[in-house]
C-alpha cells in the first residue's frame, strides 16, 4: 500500500480532509507549471490559443486538459492505480483532473462523461476499469450524466504501449461502438494517460459522426 487511512497518498501526511486522499501541498507538487496549448495539450507559446500544429491540422477533439506529464510522483499513483490493484485512489486522482478542469475554462459546459472501454477479457483480469472509476468520481462533483455502458469495445485490440504511432491508429479502427445517443451534446471522454492520443481520437470521431456538437478530452496525464 502506499498510505494508510487517512493520510496523503504521497507524503503520508495526516489530512484534515481524508476524502481528497492527496494534501495540498503534494496537490502544488503534480500540477502543471508548463504552457500548453488547449487543444492538442501539447507545449505551445500561448495557453489560450491553439498551437501551430492545430492551426494546420487539428485533432477532431475541441479542448485537452491534463493535471501533468507522465511523470512522479503522478506517473507512480497511477502506475498503483492501474497496475497494483488500488482502485481507491480513483477518487484522489479525479479530484485532481477536477482541479485541471476547473482551472480551464469549461467551454462548452460538457453534458455527458465517456470513459474508455476495455476489452473484457482485459477487464476482468484487472477487475475495474480505471477510466469508469474516475469519470464516476466527476460525475458526483459536475452536472454531467455517465453511462458506463454508453461506449463498448467491439474487438480485442493490442495494447497500445507496444505500437508505434502509426499501428495504434489501425489497431484502434473501428474499435468501438456506441450504444447511446449522443447528438447535440457536449461530451468529455475521459482517460487515465494520453500519449499520441490514437484512442481518444478515434473515440472523438465516432462522437462526431454521431451528432456529438463537441469533444473535449481530460486525463490524468498527457505525456509531453
Amino acid at each position: 500500500m502506499l498510505t494508510v487511512h487517512g493520510s496523503c497518498w504521497l507524503c503520508k501526511m495526516p489530512l484534515a480532509l481524508p476524502a481528497w486522499g492527496i494534501c495540498s501541498r503534494c496537490t502544488g507538487a503534480v500540477t502543471l507549471r508548463i504552457c500548453l496549448c488547449p487543444q492538442c495539450g501539447l507545449p505551445s507559446a500561448d495557453s489560450n490559443v491553439p498551437c501551430g500544429r492545430c492551426l494546420q491540422k487539428p485533432p477532431p477533439w475541441q479542448r485537452l486538459v491534463a493535471i501533468n506529464d507522465y511523470q512522479p510522483p503522478l506517473s507512480t499513483l497511477i502506475h498503483h492505480f492501474k497496475f497494483s490493484g488500488q482502485p481507491e485512489l480513483a477518487p484522489a486522482l479525479a479530484r485532481l483532473l477536477l482541479l485541471a478542469v476547473r482551472q480551464n475554462a469549461m467551454r462548452p459546459i460538457p453534458q455527458q462523461l465517456i470513459s474508455v472501454p476495455l476489452w473484457q477479457r482485459r477487464h476482468w483480469r484487472r477487475g475495474y476499469n480505471q477510466s469508469e472509476l474516475l469519470c464516476q468520481a466527476l460525475a458526483k462533483w459536475l452536472p454531467c450524466e455517465f453511462n458506463s455502458r454508453a461506449l463498448t469495445r467491439t474487438r480485442p485490440t493490442a495494447t497500445q504501449h507496444q505500437l508505434s504511432a502509426r499501428l495504434r491508429k489501425q489497431n484502434l479502427k473501428n474499435a468501438f461502438q456506441l450504444e447511446l445517443p449522443v447528438q447535440g451534446r457536449h461530451m468529455v471522454v475521459v482517460d487515465d494517460v494520453v500519449t499520441t492520443g490514437s484512442t481518444v481520437a478515434e473515440i472523438s470521431r465516432l462522437l462526431l459522426r454521431n451528432g456529438a456538437a463537441s469533444v473535449q478530452v481530460w486525463c490524468l496525464c498527457r505525456t509531453l
